[in-house]
């Protein structure tokens, strides 16, 4: 996204300034809207506030933001999982903890630093110098399989491939509680959390969500199941779980508080994904394990239920 020049709004609920500044506008954190008030370039009703300013209903808040900082991608000689490579694709097993592509925030150490390095500056120049070769994304602390163009032709077919609902992703998910059905499909439109900007939600009026799901394994509050995307909405499977009440282990934006695992991000891990390749025409599909933290909770459980 890209930051606007300055931000005004009414204020519609009472709450800590920074706190409701970085829930407004998306990308905006709330360190980087301390550091706003501080320059005071925050106002509320035309006066500087300090951070723990509590908003009241119907108060102006005016917003300057400051002169957004280029960014770009460059090489970096960071290890990847790579699962498949030719002279058209790249399949990679990203681990969790890495961003995919550079933003504010996240400058460097990702996904695309790493390619850009291994691949030498061949991918796909579609999505232009941020994001080159990516074709579709998934989120920091989700981990698993994402398919990367080499160049043009190869990304224009895969994009072609994801539209069209022919390029196959398949997750699986460790859940709160146990879902009773065998298997389902979710469809529930998906925007932006008119609470929360930086979230998502089912929101009537929302993009097309739909999701499969079929259950894997059940160990009483826990449910291991297998999710097939028909579309592809920002954390699609994160909130559409949230929305049937069984939220992802250790999702720290949408789960539940006071986990039972310490985990470093959401077991949610995609797992296969199959599609035409670009050059032989031929449907190819990869696999790629669970994570070990995955499978030492998945042990665990497993061992409580014998």
């Amino acid at each position: 996204m890209k930051m606007p020049e300055s931000l005004k709004f009414s204020a519609q609920e009472k709450k800590r300034i920074d706190v409701y500044v970085s829930a407004y506008a998306e990308d905006v954190t709330r360190s980087y809207a301390q550091k706003l008030i501080e320059e005071e370039k925050i106002l509320v009703n035309g006066k500087k506030v300090k951070h723990n300013y509590k908003t009241k209903i119907g108060d102006i808040v005016t917003v300057e933001f400051d002169e957004p900082e280029p960014i770009t991608s460059e090489p970096e000689n960071i290890p990847i999982n790579i699962v498949y490579e030719d002279s058209s694709v790249l399949v990679i097993n990203k681990e969790r903890g890495m961003v995919v592509h550079p933003a504010p925030g996240n400058v460097s150490g990702t996904l695309v630093n790493a390619i850009l390095y291994h691949c030498k500056g061949n991918l796909s120049g579609i999505n232009g110098d941020i994001r080159p070769g990516i074709v579709h994304r998934i989120d920091k602390d989700t981990t698993g399989l994402l398919v990367i163009a080499k160049n043009d032709k190869a990304h224009q077919s895969l994009t072609k491939q994801l539209s069209d609902r022919s390029l196959s992703r398949v997750y699986y998910a460790l859940v709160n509680g146990n879902i009773k059905e065998d298997e389902g499909t979710i469809n529930a439109p998906i925007d932006r959390n008119p609470k929360d900007r930086k979230l998502m939600a089912v929101v009537s009026g929302g993009r097309e969500a739909i999701t499969d799901f079929e259950v894997m394994e059940r160990f009483g509050a826990y449910t291991l199941v297998k999710c097939k995307l028909k579309t592809g909405r920002t954390h699609q499977i994160r909130v559409h779980m949230k929305h049937i009440g069984h939220s992802v282990v250790g999702d720290k934006a949408y789960g539940i508080k006071n986990e039972k695992f310490k985990l470093l991000g959401q077991l949610l891990h995609a797992k296969e994904i199959t599609f035409v390749h670009p050059d032989s025409g031929e449907r190819v599909h990869f696999e790629a394990p669970l994570p070990q933290d995955f499978l030492d909770v998945l042990n665990v459980l497993r061992k409580q239920k014998d």
